[in-house]
């Protein structure tokens, strides 16, 4: 509630005036914080010149039809847009909701703005817009508090509107901070140096093209230090590993952590291990997404994509070839290899045979599941399903599927997420070496007690 300094009455707290009186209630005070931000500017290109001498309201229906579209692509990627400047936008990634990969977030969008513009070109060509991106990662003095128009403050801003400005028409372009913070996610042109106004040096630029497949961890780093004080865990890992082989049975390794402990070090050191072996080991790698829509299944999508060779670059026609190729390979019988890809389309962007929404059913989980007991049947595979935290319940039910299900085959499950998530289960684990495995393993200083219990007590070992 605000009070009235003039009469007393109280009003509701988002009300700006007294509701008796009609006196201003004086705005809530504004903070300030230093964050870490990435802004990005979005602008259309030659609009002023297509706008002269056009009817007012006709310039506002093809501004608001662009508005609309390119603040869903933002928000669709958690970011916020700051302001509307004539046929410019600015939008932040970082604030006032900070995520640890929202440089990536930001050109992923701005990418997305892109295809958004032809979209709208295509539904109506009379519009013929185009459009150009900006986008800059820096620190930034953020203003919450009700002067929208200081929301965020600092030179990234205004370096994200030159690079804006620098822009190709149709194209994105990012400074050098968002380059590095982004650079294994997006594939990148270099653009060479440009002269900003007001820069006393010039600016290195990369063009973004496209977003690019990710394993969840970048596979091809093993981290130019030694590891130093895992040694226990990989070796943990490396025994699960070699008991799945010599048992040819499933197991799940459960690995809980707060962000920065090592989970995603642990798998790219269990990998170099792996790769270094003389026995052939098929590891397929997918990371749950915190935002987008259809992301459900995206870390199983990203396993099958990964087998099946299927690109980001592929359209329709090929990433069918590639899918019913892939499960004629690994299933004998024709019908059955049929089946199991009319399950398979949807988690590659496909429509599939039994029709939209019906991805969670028993019998989709059954034809997944079938193809991983294909997969592992050919020789022992590493599943690794990465940022399970963000990942639905649905994705949940099927990794613990999976596992409790799965015939005689040598699969090995490794699960990593934050404290808190829901997955609790390890699958048919049993004996004191994966008791040991799997407390080794549990962050205990971070997972409750109450969630340690059961762990142990079904991995056969004592709390």
């Amino acid at each position: 509630m605000s009070v009235c300094g003039g009469c007393g009455q109280e009003n509701p707290a988002a009300a700006r005036f007294c509701l008796s009186c009609g006196r201003p209630l004086r705005a809530p005070e504004a903070r300030e914080e230093r964050k870490v931000v990435t802004v990005v500017f979005c602008d259309l290109v030659g609009f002023t010149a297509q706008s002269d001498n056009a009817d007012p309201e006709d310039v506002r229906a093809r501004l608001l039809a662009y508005h609309v579209r390119v603040r869903r692509e933002v928000e669709r990627y958690g970011g916020a847009v700051d302001k509307f400047i004539g046929d410019g936008i600015m939008a932040v990634f970082g604030a006032p909701a900070a995520h640890e990969d929202d440089p990536e977030r930001a050109v992923r969008s701005a990418l997305e703005m892109l295809h958004a513009v032809k979209e709208l070109n295509g539904t109506d060509p009379g519009l013929d817009l185009q459009i150009r991106v900006g986008v800059m990662t820096g620190e930034a003095v953020v203003v919450l508090g009700d002067r929208e128009s200081e929301a965020v403050v600092g030179d990234v801003v205004n370096t994200a509107a030159r690079l804006e400005g620098l822009a190709p028409a149709g194209g994105v372009l990012v400074g050098e901070t968002t380059w590095r913070a982004t650079r294994r996610a997006i594939a990148y042109r270099a653009a060479g140096s440009v002269v900003a106004k007001g820069k006393a040096e010039p600016l290195p630029v990369w063009e973004a093209l496209e977003p690019i497949a990710r394993l969840g961890v970048d596979v091809g780093s093993r981290g130019r230090t030694p590891l130093v004080g895992r040694q226990g865990e990989l070796g943990r890992l490396g025994e699960a590993l070699a008991r799945v082989r010599a048992d040819r049975a499933p197991r799940q390794v459960t690995l809980v952590g707060a962000p920065g402990i090592g989970k995603s070090r642990l798998v790219a050191e269990l990998l170099a291990a792996v790769d270094a072996e003389p026995e052939l080991t098929t590891w397929r790698q997918g990371r749950s997404l915190p935002y987008g829509e259809g992301v459900t299944f995206w870390a199983l999508g990203e396993m099958v994509k990964g087998q099946a060779g299927i690109l980001e670059t592929d359209d329709a026609v090929a990433t069918r070839a590639k899918l019913a190729a892939m499960a004629a390979d690994l299933l004998a019988d024709p019908a059955e290899a049929r089946w199991v890809e009319g399950h398979l389309r949807p988690l590659v962007g496909l429509a599939g045979d039994a029709g939209p929404g019906l991805d969670r059913q028993p019998e989709a989980f059954a034809a997944w599941r079938r193809l991983l007991e294909a997969l592992a049947a050919q020789g022992p595979t590493v599943l690794v399903f990465e940022d399970l935290h963000w990942a639905d319940d649905a994705l949940l039910d099927f990794v613990e599927h999976l596992v409790e299900w799965s015939g005689d085959v040598p699969l090995l499950v490794v699960a990593a997420a934050r404290p808190g998530t829901d997955l609790v289960q390890v699958g048919p684990l049993s004996g004191d070496d994966t008791a040991r495995l799997l407390a080794a393993l549990l962050d205990t200083s971070e997972l409750p007690a109450a969630l340690q219990a059961p762990l142990l007590e079904r991995a056969g070992g004592n709390p």
